[in-house]
């Protein structure tokens, strides 16, 4: 898990922040969104997606590691099955963060923590595809021919340019 952070923790010891973690994770994939302080959320964030990567790998040690830190079977299974498969094409950002204003009674800054299930949109992937085959195919000679057009037409819009003045 991610090491704690030095000095002050959130409200005790690094002890009673790891449980809180714990079960604030299991709250968070138990009812898929959460609302607490914005500090928790911001804490919260990578050790919920930590676990999420655990239930995506799916074998026995992975498992029995997160069922070391959330102790309720239910909520590990609901993980392991319905979470992991529903990101399973997402390579990381699992969790979003909202701020929603501050809360009446202290004025803390309060957050929404959701699990984002949607699955990744098909225009990023052809996007991230796209560039990704466009460095591979492009010889560099290409790449020198664009800059030149791009050199040469520059000229040609000045001149357009005061034409209109």
């Amino acid at each position: 898990m991610p090491t704690p952070a030095k000095g002050p923790r959130l409200g005790g010891g690094a002890a009673h922040e790891r449980l809180m973690l714990a079960n604030l994770s299991a709250a968070l994939f138990e009812h898929k969104r959460i609302t607490t302080t914005l500090t928790k959320a911001k804490r919260l964030s990578p050790y919920a997606e930590r676990l999420v990567t655990f239930a995506k790998r799916g074998d026995l040690s992975s498992r029995r590691r997160v069922l070391g830190l959330i102790s309720n079977k239910g909520i590990v299974h609901e993980l392991f099955t319905d979470i992991a498969k529903a990101v399973e094409n997402r390579d990381g950002g699992y969790t979003r963060i909202t701020k929603i204003g501050n809360r009446k009674g202290d004025n803390a800054p309060m957050a929404v923590i959701e699990l984002v299930l949607e699955p990744v949109s098909a225009k990023q992937a052809v996007v991230k595809e796209a560039t990704a085959a466009a460095v591979k195919a492009a010889p560099v000679e290409e790449v020198v021919e664009t800059e030149e057009v791009a050199v040469e037409a520059a000229p040609e819009a000045e001149v357009a340019a005061e034409e209109t003045k």
